[in-house]
């Protein structure tokens, strides 16, 4: 499960990865646009304000569960709407677009990391199932050492029985000899 979780996580920052990259090259056609925005440069500025925000809580909740991707999804697509409405806006919205970028290089860095994490944990578990296979094996080898032990004992016992029977039966003759 940790596996496919692991797995479906990456690939979703594949996907934001290259929807951003998209996002980039829509940047440098706002540079051309700027102008013309120039007077809803403070609302793109909240906006991208909102869009900064909405990516890091989408990081962090990439890693809490396979379940939040669709919200997180969900607010990808809304960073592009906005992201697209940024494209011919003013030179605040380069620079945040620039923000979000190192963002999201801060993200794949940390994708890095959970791919390392993922290949320790698959390594101790095939080390633990090394461990398991060898202490059953072991297990076995003791199951089958107490079980002869067990009959040994078994064994002796009746030997044991046997023999103070007899003794009791040569005391009994012993005595009766004696009486004759």
């Amino acid at each position: 499960n940790l596996e496919e979780d692991l797995e479906n996580t990456e690939n979703k920052f594949v996907t934001a990865d290259q929807k951003l990259d998209k996002a980039g090259t829509a940047a440098d056609d706002s540079e051309r646009a700027k102008k013309v925005f120039q007077a809803k440069a403070e609302e793109d500025e909240k906006k991208i304000i909102a869009l900064e925000k909405e990516l890091k809580e989408a990081r962090e909740k990439a890693e809490a569960a396979d379940t939040e991707y669709d919200e997180v999804n969900k607010k990808l697509v809304v960073c592009e709407q906005e992201l697209e409405k940024a494209e011919e806006r003013t030179d605040v919205g380069e620079t945040k677009i620039g923000e979000l970028e190192e963002e999201l290089k801060v993200v794949a860095n940390n994708l890095k990391s959970l791919e390392v994490a993922e290949e320790k944990a698959n390594q101790r578990e095939k080390s633990y199932k090394e461990q398991i296979k060898m202490l059953t094996a072991k297990l076995k080898q003791a199951e089958a050492r107490a079980e002869f032990a067990d009959k040994s004992v078994v064994k002796l016992q009746h030997e044991v029985d046997r023999l103070e029977d007899e003794l009791v039966s040569e005391q009994e003759n012993s005595k009766q000899s004696q009486k004759n």
